[in-house]
């Protein structure tokens, strides 16, 4: 079922299907939405491909629309901090496809053994950080690329488990 919401958005009905990054099409549909939210760390094809090859990539589909991708890279070093990133297009932001991203990449960094777990915004993002902060998230750097202007955020989670 689809609606329309204001400024003439679609609202579509139902929880996402999350689905993991096989190749094919699906790796070009999660470049789109990275590159979309993330334009000043925009990706080839072939650097999709590689990160595949080291992280877990999903795409979230809700009736067969694309509307969010997301990144777990591995718990590593000492600590066992995992990295989860959840992104949803600006046009469908707001109806939880977000938090169903979230809680899915968080299960499968909790199943590889994160300890803690860290994600990623551009400043510019602030839904992305108000995100971040409503789940638990703090802060632990802000920071510019060598040669870049843009502003990144770093921030951590401890106890991925939910535990106080």
């Amino acid at each position: 079922m689809t609606e329309r919401g204001g400024a003439g958005r679609a609202i579509l009905g139902g929880e996402p299907r999350i689905v993991p990054v096989d190749g094919g099409t699906a790796l070009e549909e999660w470049r789109h939405v990275h590159n979309v939210i993330v334009p000043p760390a925009a990706l080839s094809l072939d650097e999709v491909r590689e990160r595949a090859g080291r992280n877990r990539l999903c795409n979230a589909y809700v009736g067969g629309v694309l509307v969010g991708c997301s990144t777990v890279r591995p718990p590593r070093g000492e600590d066992g901090v995992a990295t989860v990133i959840a992104r949803v297009l600006p046009g469908h932001r707001g109806h939880g496809y977000g938090t169903a991203l979230y809680a899915d990449g968080l299960a499968h960094a909790r199943a590889l053994g994160a300890r803690a777990v860290e994600t990623c915004v551009l400043a510019v993002n602030e839904d992305g950080l108000r995100f971040a902060y409503a789940r638990g998230f703090a802060e632990t750097d802000r920071y510019v690329l060598d040669g870049a202007a843009d502003v990144w955020v770093d921030l951590r989670l401890e106890r991925p488990d939910g535990a106080g």
